[in-house]
């Protein structure tokens, strides 16, 4: 009876054995077809399983607050291709905000640039553009000549202006990114990232949004007509609320393209590198921003110039001054992840005058439903001065004269 017991609870034991990895393989299974897609979907990443892509690397980020949304490969070195104009664009755009030139001015084109290959509207030395026409021939046919020549009129060379591309790329946080030239052409050691091409494509656009007059232009002519210009990025055409950016590819770097799309308030960037063909990084990069409008939506907290409150100025010649946000605040969120989004209020004490326009004297803190916090700065909407007996007796003057006059 004894062997008996022990042999059932043997053959027990080597069934329970044999059907452990059917239940840990089943419910293996559950999890990944259930819940960890769907934790795959709340999280701030996904990797390239998830999202199936063919691409050597991807980001797709919220173009106002910077915020990644999805990121593979996103730090890799590769080249960048034509691409690489996205910063010799925004280097123009500074240089035309800051009043250093105008779009009516004329750029000559030099021996080295006529003799650029790749894309190019094949300048000629004996003509010159304006820049409206040379930005328009650099955003819409990614001009290789037109590149240089825009290069050299505000560096006074190709090496000196690509000195001021690595310059901008250190400020701005790109160190994946090493320029060796403004165009993209191959060369050895000219590399970037999908990461810091959505940094430089994230600057040009929040900060200079002017540009988009060019990269959304399908169709366009140069030269009284002569020239025709049609837009390589194909996205413009297939692609609602599609704003740009810039393409580019070579034997070398492989098809790659920083898209950008706003939608209902949200402005997304899609960068796609080393795909294996162009209808590829297009449609990727499609799957991205896809991806991003289906997912999140993008809720404004406060515009810069919203009054937050009125404080006491002591020692003031104003009693009081209006303290208000200093610049646009937003949150990009998961539908469906709540709206509820609570304000603190933090104001320095014992605000003296003198105040000047812009000085911040307080913050507030946002939180959000998923926990996390954005806080802005409160600044003064305006200088108030200190009393002194100068401008004490000027204001009972004033106020004397007004009330008796």
């Amino acid at each position: 009876m004894f062997y008996k017991k022990i042999t059932y609870i043997l053959l027990f034991l080597l069934i329970f054995s044999l059907t452990l990895p059917f239940f840990s393989y089943a419910e293996n299974s559950y999890i990944w077809s259930d819940q960890s897609v769907l934790a795959n979907a709340n999280a701030s990443t996904q990797n390239n399983f998830d999202m199936q892509l063919e691409s050597g690397a991807a980001i797709l980020i919220d173009q106002k607050s910077g915020e990644v949304l999805y990121e593979y490969n996103s730090h890799e070195q590769l080249r960048p291709a034509s691409v690489t104009k996205v910063m010799t664009i925004l280097l123009i755009m500074e240089a035309l905000d800051s009043g250093k030139i105008t779009l009516e001015d004329k750029v000559p084109c030099s021996e080295n640039a006529s003799a650029m290959g790749g894309s190019q509207i094949w300048l000629d030395v004996r003509e010159e553009l304006t820049v409206h026409e040379m930005l328009k021939a650099i955003c819409v046919v990614s001009a290789n000549d037109c590149t240089v020549a825009m290069a050299e009129y505000l560096a006074g060379s190709e090496e000196a202006f690509v000195e001021q591309m690595n310059k901008k790329a250190k400020e701005l946080g790109m160190n994946d990114t090493v320029f060796k030239n403004c165009h993209g052409i191959d060369e050895d050691g000219h590399v970037t990232s999908a990461y810091d091409i959505s940094l430089m494509s994230r600057e040009l656009l929040n900060n200079h949004p002017n540009i988009t007059n060019y990269t959304t232009i399908w169709m366009d002519t140069l030269r009284d007509g002569k020239s025709q210009l049609v837009n390589t990025n194909k996205l413009l055409r297939t692609y609602t609320g599609a704003t740009g950016l810039k393409t580019g590819s070579t034997s070398l770097a492989l098809y790659n393209l920083s898209a950008s799309a706003t939608r209902n308030d949200l402005s997304l960037i899609a960068v796609i590198m080393k795909a294996p063909t162009s209808a590829i990084r297009f449609s990727e990069a499609q799957k991205l921003l896809d991806y991003g409008f289906s997912n999140f939506s993008y809720t404004e907290l406060g515009k810069k110039g919203d009054v937050i409150k009125e404080e006491v100025v002591n020692k003031g010649l104003d009693k009081t001054v209006k303290l208000v946000l200093e610049k646009d605040v937003g949150k990009i969120m998961k539908k469906g992840s709540g709206t509820e989004i609570s304000q603190e209020i933090s104001i320095n004490k014992n605000i003296s005058a003198p105040i000047n326009k812009g000085d911040v004297l307080g913050n507030i803190t946002y939180t959000c439903p998923d926990g996390s916090k954005l806080q802005a700065n409160i600044v003064a909407e305006n200088s108030v001065d200190k009393i002194n007996l100068w401008n004490m007796t000027t204001y009972l003057y004033n106020l004397w004269f007004n009330l008796f006059r």
